[in-house]
């Protein structure tokens, strides 16, 4: 399963280092709700592109809110 990032702050949607502050992040992002948004800055799915690298950011909830 491949991880997405939020194009705006930064946070890592990714199933396989589950952050589990997040309701509903050991769902695949593929099968998100319509309506899921960025637990740090609310933004929609259409915002988040697929991570590409083999070394994912370690970016949890928490560190995302604090470059806010």
């Amino acid at each position: 399963m491949q991880a997405h990032i939020c194009t705006v702050c930064g946070y890592v949607y990714d199933v396989q280092s589950a952050d589990r502050d997040v309701e509903n992040n050991l769902i695949p992002f593929e099968n998100l709700d319509p309506d899921w948004q960025c637990p740090v800055c609310g933004v929609r799915l259409d915002l988040f592109k697929p991570i590409t690298e083999e070394r994912l950011p370690d970016v949890s909830v928490s560190d995302a809110k604090k470059r806010m």
